[in-house]
């Protein structure tokens, strides 16, 4: 059942501003990411299925994700991500990372309600607008990612995305699979709407107190008072 009183309590479908996380909310990039994960990861030597759960990658900076999940200092993180991103500029093409189903038609249905739609993730800037590109939906009006060095957190993204919308945080509201996602909008003085779609463990959501919590893209829409065709 969805817990969206919250979305009504705070009036979020009014707000003038979507902005939406991209790995695992907008589009459906696990397999792209653990598929390259594993080979970066044979690559440097690591034996992988002893790691445990490559999931856990998706959402956080990967610099943060390899730290955590290998146990490792930042200069080797780095070298890990260097390897991956190598091996996802070659390998990975637009069909390995699909929009999630239902996705299409909420950013459809807010656009033409008059909303505002936009990117903040944790992925790469130049990457993000490249995937986001290949794939066919409704134009964001700003896509906002990491950069090196400079917009190291998802709070940096968000607040950068604001920045370049010219909105104040009461106009906002994020839209996110991860805990990084409420963390970052939290920091931010932005509630966020959380979306489980597969990638967070049961509880995360709760545990990280995100202000609307939802199961699936048409508990989503509800939450965003708009209708899926």
């Amino acid at each position: 059942m969805a817990e969206t009183a919250g979305a009504d309590a705070l009036h979020l479908a009014d707000r003038p501003v979507v902005l939406f996380d991209f790995d695992g909310t907008i589009a459906d990039t696990s397999r792209a990411i653990v598929r390259t994960a594993r080979k970066a990861l044979e690559r440097r030597g690591y034996d992988v299925d002893a790691l445990g759960d490559l999931t856990s990658l998706i959402g956080p900076p990967l610099f943060d994700g390899f730290m955590n999940l290998c146990g490792v200092d930042l200069d080797e993180a780095i070298a890990i991500t260097n390897e991956y991103r190598a091996l996802f500029d070659v390998e990975v093409r637009p069909e390995d990372y699909p929009p999630l189903p239902g996705i299409p038609e909420l950013l459809r249905a807010l656009s033409e309600r008059g909303t505002r739609i936009a990117v903040a993730t944790s992925r790469l800037e130049s990457m993000a607008l490249d995937m986001i590109g290949a794939l066919d939906l409704p134009p964001f009006e700003t896509i906002v990612g990491r950069l090196e060095p400079g917009r190291d957190t998802k709070a940096d993204s968000i607040r950068e995305a604001l920045r370049q919308l010219d909105v104040d945080p009461g106009s906002a509201v994020m839209v996110g699979d991860r805990k990084h996602d409420t963390q970052g909008a939290h920091a931010c003085g932005v509630p966020c709407i959380a979306v489980y779609t597969g990638t967070a463990k049961p509880g995360e959501h709760e545990q990280a107190g995100a202000d609307v919590i939802c199961h699936g893209i048409p508990e989503l829409a509800t939450a965003l008072g708009v209708a899926l065709a």
